[in-house]
C-alpha cells in the first residue's frame, strides 16, 4: 500500500445539516456524491459525510453513538494566528461546541471544537508551516 490517504469518511446524523455547516464555514462541496454521501475535495484528499447508520452497517459494526474522546481529530493549519480566532468564532456561531477556546500555546495558537456530530476539529497556527502554490501543506 502506498503512503497516501485518499478519503476521510465521517458518519453523521443528518448529511444535509452537516453539508450546510461546512459550506457555511467556507468549504466547497464537490459535484460528485449524492444527498446520502456528500463529498468535499480538499486538494487531493476528500472528506465524505454519510449517515452514521449506513456507515456502521457497511462496516458491520454497532453504532454506539457520538460523544467522548475518540483519539482522532481533523486539523486545520491556519495561515495566521488571527485566522485561528476567526475560524473558531465562526464554527461556534454555526453551532459547533468549543471544547478548548482559541488561545496562545508554547508553539503558536490553537483551539478545538466539535462539529454538529461530535467530530473533533483542531484549528492551529504555528510559525514554520509552509504551503505550496495550491495551498497544500508542505512537510
Amino acid at each position: 500500500m502506498r503512503q497516501r490517504l485518499n478519503m476521510i469518511l465521517l458518519g453523521v446524523a443528518d448529511v444535509r445539516r452537516t453539508v450546510a455547516f461546512y459550506e457555511d464555514l467556507g468549504w466547497k462541496r464537490a459535484a460528485a456524491g449524492s444527498d446520502e454521501f456528500a463529498l468535499f475535495d480538499l486538494g487531493g484528499v476528500a472528506v465524505a459525510f454519510q449517515s452514521r447508520a449506513a456507515f456502521a452497517a457497511d462496516a458491520r459494526l454497532v453504532d454506539h453513538g457520538a460523544g467522548g474522546f475518540a483519539g482522532f481529530a481533523l486539523a486545520y493549519v491556519a495561515r495566521s494566528a488571527e485566522d485561528v480566532y476567526t475560524v473558531m468564532a465562526r464554527a461556534e456561531e454555526l453551532g459547533a461546541t468549543v471544547t478548548r477556546p482559541a488561545g496562545p500555546n508554547p508553539w503558536g495558537h490553537s483551539g478545538y471544537f466539535t462539529d454538529l456530530d461530535g467530530h473533533l476539529f483542531e484549528v492551529l497556527y504555528e510559525d514554520g508551516w509552509i504551503f505550496d502554490a495550491h495551498d497544500n501543506l508542505v512537510l
